[in-house]
């Protein structure tokens, strides 16, 4: 039995008021919303959808929609989809979207956490000629204790305790 064309519209209309979210919801953890809005809204798509069909749906330019299928599908949260005489690229969401997401959320932190610590050797090198003055000697203060939050953190990411319960879900 086909849905009625006024059932379409109102479950169309709670997509995209969920994909929505979802792209508002990356955003405040710091990705990018196009990102986000294309994650949810592959998954909410039974099967998968081109670019042009996100373009379309998503209100945004191939451009943007391109740029954040290939970051998803860098992270392993969406894959790409041949079908047999079309060159168009279909994607869809991974099938274990929790996992997906738990990995390449890590994957983003260990990420982050390596400029970070890039960052900071910089700086280490930068002060380490500037011992008399008070200011850099204040700043390298906290660039040492930078380092250890972030080696810190680096082993709780690290724990097999925290990798259980990625696993799980």
């Amino acid at each position: 039995m086909k849905p009625s064309p006024q059932n379409k519209s109102k479950s169309a209309h709670v997509k995209s008021r969920l994909v929505a979210s979802g792209g508002r919801l990356a955003q405040e953890f710091g990705f990018n919303r196009v990102a986000g809005e294309v994650l949810a809204s592959l998954y909410l798509t039974d099967g998968a959808a081109s670019l042009d069909e996100l373009e379309a749906e998503l209100g945004l330019s191939k451009a943007a929609v391109s740029l954040a299928a290939a970051q998803l599908e860098r992270m392993g949260l969406i894959h790409r989809v041949r079908k047999a005489g079309d060159r168009k690229r279909y994607y869809r969401s991974a099938d274990d979207i929790g996992s997906a997401l738990r990995h390449g959320i890590l994957k983003f932190a260990r990420a982050k956490m390596s400029t970070l610590e890039t960052d900071l050797k910089l700086a280490d090198e930068s002060l380490a000629g500037l011992k008399k003055d008070a200011g850099a000697k204040f700043l390298a203060g906290r660039v040492a204790r930078l380092h250890q939050l972030n080696q810190r953190a680096g082993q709780l990411l690290d724990n097999p305790l925290l990798k259980l319960f990625a696993k799980l879900g």
